[in-house]
């Protein structure tokens, strides 16, 4: 190891070890929180390091068509790649911008035409680092770029004496339509990766990888991951910044353990670029950290690094109630008679958007005829702009639904719009559900999109537009584009680019993310929209477990949840509606204007709670006492912790009443703030006939919080003020 040229650096317990090797190789020797000392990794240790370092422990994989590779590697992982580990270091700086440190790493292949540079930006005082790579072709001819990795590490289960099977845990999101945000963990083992071979060098075919393909980029899974070692208290984690296809893996190289992140590929994605003389490609923005601590820990660094990469605005300082008429309520089929008493009930409720949802353009089935975006005047006689003004006049800032990046096979345009405007795939327009997709890489689709934002805005007042995407158009469009993968990209990044025009435009305009719920729930996305769309679910008992969940993916102050008592709801379906959404940004609807007078009630005081403590939610850190929530279980606890006070919800989400009452301990111990919590109160539901329903008690030795139900389902919110910290010195 002496013929290392070593060099570290470390942000908020981050520790990132790279070195250079006498051939002008540079690496990634540790990315992790324990000390570093190369004993601890057999590999480095052993008496021809060389050979672990020829082709692994890479920061960034990148191939080439056209080029091979003399090292060994099984399957389809992206490890011992061309270029990749011929690069040859060049040179390295560090400076100081407004965010932190960035270090920029460049490496070349004068024989491949390669130029690769690196960029790793630290964020002052938070445990992680986002990074982006940039492949410019230096040489004469062109070549064909068919994978850039974002982030690729080797050895992140050191750490601890025990085997990687015993110690690490593999936290995956799985999302789906009304299953969102459903986390699971899993060993090694589990996952087909299990040390069989412990003192050979290992290798395999198999890995475990998460591929998303489309514009949908949540649909099966959420761009993120967590990666716990047991043993050594450490989570590394990671989210995956794009807006369409993703790629990540783990596997077996070099008697270690991988982890491969990246956006499209060639294999799974259909992606490839051609980069002419001078041309660069950049991988899709990566966020990568490890902490000491649980998924609470690793998450609430995420939380923190959201709020400093999202576009500053007043929507997520000041978290106003929203109704939308939509969820349980009028199912997109509005009218001027139907929301006529729903925005007055919506007003003295508390509510301070009003959203008019799917259906206001149409006078009747409208799903494959969307796409001029024109009011019907048989649903308003008088006209939209009647009933905006209507909303307006109520205090309240009235928004739309739209979904702007579609248009329906009989959308009356279509006929008389040129083929480019439209994804197409082998000389044929790509359909899904009746629909087509806009390709906004063509400048005329963004104009035509510009005028349906600016009309929305002007001539109907639209303080707030519900941004829907309920289609998937697949691997892409090879219109214009090198393969499928290219012209899906590109489109993505047009799309992005034209949104940051309209709020250029518009700065107070919010714009919910939508995409049948949370099937784009992604930081490129929401770097940019002040709300996300957390589900489509329609039973509120089962909307806890997202709700709970919801800071993992998105955090609390853009977390958009559903609360929709019914017409026949009691007291406590009713406050369990109110408190999955209490701890996020309350999204209102159900028939507001029939129910009962207790329930109403109930609603009213929920909202008034809400603006109390709003104040804190943005910056708030989410903690999670129970781990994260699984519907089949009977209990689900989310606290939110920040300021001079905690809140806690609790939910009982079973319907069963068998063996009532049920008690739950819940062990705060861990919580950064255990030991100045006091005496907790239920905060909501306040009402006395409530009371007897769910006791307390609180042991702040031990600082556990003890619950009992006496009904089911039924949900609680707690708050724990806190003690102020002693003055020291």
């Amino acid at each position: 190891m002496k013929e290392l040229e070593i060099f570290t650096l470390e942000e908020a317990g981050l520790r990132l070890v790279f070195g250079i090797t006498p051939q002008r190789r540079i690496r990634l020797l540790y990315f992790g929180t324990e000390a570093w000392e190369p004993s601890r990794d057999p590999n480095l240790c052993s008496s021809d390091p060389e050979r672990w370092l020829e082709d692994g422990y890479l920061f960034s994989q990148i191939q080439l068509a056209g080029m091979n590779s003399p090292y060994e590697k099984q399957g389809t992982m992206y490890v011992a790649t061309m270029p990749g580990c011929s690069l040859e270091y060049v040179s390295r700086s560090v400076e100081e911008n407004e965010r932190g440190r960035l270090l920029t790493i460049v490496q070349e292949d004068a024989a491949a035409g390669i130029r690769l540079t690196s960029f790793f930006q630290f964020f002052s005082g938070l445990p992680l680092v986002r990074m982006t790579h940039r492949a410019e072709n230096t040489g004469a001819d062109a070549r064909v770029l068919t994978y850039l990795g974002s982030f690729s590490c080797l050895g992140w289960e050191l750490g601890g004496e025990s085997s990687a099977d015993r110690k690490i845990r593999v936290h995956i999101p799985h999302n789906g339509w009304q299953k969102e945000l459903s986390w699971r963990d899993y060993g090694l083992p589990d996952l087909g990766l299990a040390e069989t071979q412990p003192h050979v060098m290992r290798r395999t075919s198999k890995t475990f990888e998460l591929t998303n393909t489309g514009n949908w980029s949540s649909k099966h899974f959420l761009p993120m991951g967590l990666l716990e070692n047991t043993e050594a208290g450490s989570v590394l984690f990671f989210q995956i910044e794009h807006n369409g296809s993703w790629h990540w893996e783990i596997g077996l190289q070099s008697n270690h353990y991988f982890l491969n992140i990246s956006g499209p590929t060639c294999t799974q994605s259909d992606f490839a670029v051609r980069l002419a003389s001078g041309e660069s490609f950049t991988s899709v923005p990566v966020c990568v950290g490890a902490v000491r601590g649980g998924i609470s820990e690793a998450v609430s660094g995420l939380v923190q690094y959201r709020r400093l990469i999202r576009r500053p605005n007043p929507d997520n300082e000041k978290l106003p109630v929203i109704f939308n008429d939509y969820m349980n309520c009028l199912f997109g089929d509005p009218t001027t008679e139907k929301e006529l008493p729903l925005i007055e009930a919506a007003q003295k409720a508390g509510c301070e958007y009003y959203v008019i949802d799917a259906g206001w353009y149409a006078d009747g089935f409208w799903w494959d005829g969307v796409g001029e975006w024109k009011e019907s005047r048989k649903r308003f006689p008088g006209g939209l702009r009647e009933l905006t003004d209507i909303i307006r006049s109520r205090g309240m800032v009235p928004g739309l639904w739209l979904e702007l990046e579609v248009m329906g096979i009989r959308c009356p345009l279509v006929p008389d719009l040129p083929k480019n405007w439209f994804f197409r795939r082998f000389g044929e327009p790509v359909y899904d559900r009746s629909r087509m997709q806009l390709d906004f890489r063509n400048p005329e689709v963004r104009a035509f999109a510009d005028r349906i934002i600016d009309r929305l805005v002007r001539e109907y007042g639209a303080g707030y537009i519900k941004m829907d995407y309920n289609i998937e158009p697949g691997v892409g469009t090879d219109e214009g584009a090198f393969t499928p993968g290219e012209g899906l990209y590109r489109h993505e990044q047009a799309y992005l680019s034209w949104l940051d025009g309209v709020f250029a435009r518009y700065p107070d305009l919010v714009i919910e993310n939508c995409s049948s719920g949370g099937m784009r729930m992604d930081y490129a996305m929401l770097s940019r929209y002040s709300i996300q769309s957390t589900s489509d679910q329609e039973d509120f008992v089962h909307y806890a477990t997202i709700a709970c969940n919801a800071p993992s993916g998105v955090n609390s102050e853009q977390s958009a949840v559903w609360s929709y008592p019914q017409r026949d709801s009691d007291d406590e379906t009713t406050v369990y509606n109110m408190i999955n959404a209490m701890t996020g940004r309350v999204h209102q609807s159900g028939h507001l204007a029939e129910l009962e007078p207790s329930p109403l009630s109930l609603v009213r005081e929920g909202l008034d709670l809400y603006r109390q403590m709003r104040k804190m939610i943005p910056r708030s850190l989410p903690f999670w006492p129970l781990g994260f929530a699984h519907a089949e279980e009977p209990f689900a606890c989310l606290v939110l912790r920040g300021g001079e006070e905690c809140f806690l919800a609790l939910w009982h989400q079973t319907r069963s009443r068998e063996g009532l009452p049920r008690t739950i301990s819940i062990p705060l111990s861990a919580m950064p703030e255990a030991a100045r919590l006091l005496e907790p109160e239920i905060f909501y539901p306040r009402k006395e006939s409530l009371r007897e329903a769910v006791s307390h008690s609180w042991d702040p030795e031990r600082g556990i919080l003890s619950v009992t139900f006496r009904e089911a389902p039924c949900a609680r919110l707690f708050r724990f003020p806190l003690r102020k910290e002693s003055l020291k010195g």
